[in-house]
């Protein structure tokens, strides 16, 4: 049957800032969920043709997160992959593009992704590279500048996505189709899906 389908899922732990897992970075991460998905769905890491992953805050990160997390699991380096980055949405646009690699034809296994490390996001020194003069200078929090903070509005992302929400959804429906939606999870998992 033609089409394209979700086989297995993994991830690590929610954790908190600089908490259990502040010693792992978004790509270990990625890569323990990763080896994980894999095993569950049956699939040898050599048999993955592609690696799309969503990442908000690589600054700081090295080269191609992706590629780091696909090589922890084991991916030859020989297998293409990709960095999302679209705020909250990465992780969700990964499986979107796998989608569209396969129903072109482009590969038939894509590991579709989403990894952050808040905890190992760096503070920024914006302008150092030029020299301090003299005076004060500040840091800025990379949690804040390439995660939270509305480039266009100037304020918090999610007052940014309330300006920008189409379809007049009041905050209590979203807040009903959070509720239910975290029930439909809570059932799957207590059902082992």
């Amino acid at each position: 049957m033609p089409g394209s389908y979700l086989v297995a899922g993994a991830r690590t732990p929610i954790g908190k800032m600089s908490g259990a897992l502040a010693g792992f970075s978004a790509a270990e991460l990625g890569g323990i969920a990763i080896v994980e998905a894999l095993r569950r769905a049956g699939v040898a890491p050599d048999e993955v043709q592609h690696v799309i992953v969503g990442q908000v805050l690589m600054a700081g990160q090295g080269q191609v997160p992706s590629r780091q997390a696909a090589v922890k699991a084991g991916i030859p380096l020989r297998v293409p992959s990709v960095n999302v980055n679209k705020v909250c949405l990465s992780g969700l646009n990964s499986i979107y593009l796998a989608d569209q690699m396969i129903a072109n034809g482009e590969a038939d296994i894509v590991v579709a992704a989403g990894m952050e490390s808040m905890t190992n996001a760096p503070y920024l020194a914006t302008g150092a590279r030029g020299g301090f003069r003299y005076g004060n200078t500040e840091l800025a929090d990379a949690i804040i500048k390439d995660g939270l903070w509305c480039a266009f509005d100037a304020c918090l992302m999610g007052l940014g996505t309330e300006r920008y929400a189409a379809g007049n959804i009041s905050r209590d429906e979203q807040d009903r189709v959070a509720e239910q939606s975290h029930a439909r999870a809570a059932a799957a998992i207590a059902a082992g899906r």
